[in-house]
């Protein structure tokens, strides 16, 4: 229901922004504004890290356009191969703002406007390239989730039009972008906890002032305080006037202990060891605990593989989950259930318990920052791995 509510959108918007944006090369009147538009995180994972457009305004002219550069079909062709292998084209998108909007206030997010300072040749120019920029032939770019995505490419188009002094008077203390991710995924989420997963040591690297703007919310405040210094000496504020348009209502979040990553991961880890001891005392084993446990992080090793090597996602290429999210689990969870594999198996085993000690020790060092919630299952891989290799070795003595 959802995508077709979506089709239904772009195509709206698509016809809105024809008709709108046909006037290519149109002159401004005196009268026209152009602004940068930053709309707060929704609840959605693809709304989590908000959005920036840039709105130009002529009443003169009957024009109030939204420039989004966060437009995307998923009709394309390998939409979802291309999505994980980070060779997602995203488009420029024109239409006008009363379409723009809704969205924002039915997801109860709030909308901010910052009216620029700029001069009128500046918003000519700034205008022109934003139009020349949504001619077909031109409207598509690579997304790139940190350096070139619908906030860097605004701030970029901005900026390229003011040729005197820009000085930024930094408002944003800088962070890991792993940091950045969990100010707006929250630390102790499923989205956090799967994007760490993804992460590599890469993105446990200090972002600079400027790479920070990835995040529309950070760009915002950033052009807020920046200061242009013309060669007379004269001095002008990027932003002129700042405004909500779209105001957010006041809504109560409430989380639930229960359903937190690491409370669902420790109590894993609290069934499994209990299952050790009641396997001891009744002596049975349970052979579908550790096949599903090494197939479930054997899966996961795979993703994370392919996103080190196959993948162009900035912050993926060393990842050290692969410790304990092996690959080879997979064949080790499958090969359990036959008995001529036993002794390779056990190689195998050692093999992993190797692993997920380093795995631990990485997280002790801190070469790469691991979700705390990844701890109880590295731990139960662990003793889980530990208890086959010696209930393995009784068997191997009483023969």
């Amino acid at each position: 229901m959802r995508k077709i509510k979506n089709y239904i959108i772009v195509i709206l918007l698509t016809i809105s922004g024809l008709s709108a944006v046909n006037a290519q090369g149109i002159t401004l009147s005196d009268s026209a504004t152009l602004s940068l538009i930053t709309c707060s995180p929704g609840p959605q994972i693809y709304a989590l890290f908000g959005h920036t457009a840039i709105r130009l305004v002529d009443p003169t002219r009957g024009l109030d356009i939204v420039f989004n550069y966060g437009m995307f079909n998923f009709n394309k062709p390998n939409f979802y191969l291309k999505f994980i292998q980070g060779a997602t084209d995203y488009e420029l998108g024109a239409y006008e703002t009363k379409y723009f909007l809704p969205e924002y206030r039915e997801r109860n997010s709030s909308v901010t406007e910052q009216m620029l300072n700029l001069t009128t040749v500046e918003k000519q120019q700034l205008a022109d390239a934003l139009f020349v920029n949504y001619q077909p032939e031109n409207r598509e770019y690579r997304y790139n989730f940190v350096y070139d995505n619908c906030s860097t490419r605004p701030r970029d188009k901005i900026l390229s039009v003011i040729k005197d002094k820009v000085v930024y008077d930094y408002v944003s203390e800088p962070q890991t972008f792993r940091n950045w991710v969990g100010t707006y995924t929250g630390e102790n989420t499923w989205a956090k906890f799967g994007i760490d997963m993804l992460l590599g040591r890469e993105a446990d690297e200090l972002s600079t002032r400027w790479s920070s703007m990835f995040l529309p919310e950070v760009l915002c405040r950033e052009f807020g305080a920046v200061k242009i210094i013309a060669h007379d000496g004269t001095t002008r504020s990027l932003v002129n006037a700042e405004k909500i348009i779209v105001p957010r209502q006041d809504s109560i979040v409430k989380t639930n202990f229960l359903q937190l990553p690491i409370t669902v991961t420790l109590t894993v880890l609290l069934l499994g060891v209990f299952l050790i001891f009641y396997e001891k005392r009744r002596k049975k084993y349970f052979k579908i605990i550790d096949s599903v446990l090494l197939i479930v992080s054997g899966l996961a090793g795979v993703i994370i593989f392919y996103l080190m090597f196959f993948s162009v996602h900035p912050l993926v290429h060393s990842n050290f989950n692969l410790l304990w999210c092996n690959p080879l689990n997979v064949l080790v969870g499958l090969f359990l259930w036959n008995r001529k594999l036993r002794s390779v198996i056990n190689y195998f085993q050692l093999a992993n318990v190797l692993l997920f000690f380093g795995a631990l020790l990485v997280f002790v060092l801190s070469v790469q920052a691991l979700n705390v919630a990844f701890i109880p299952l590295i731990v139960l891989l662990l003793v889980r791995s530990v208890n086959w290799i010696m209930k393995k070795s009784k068997q191997l003595k009483k023969l």
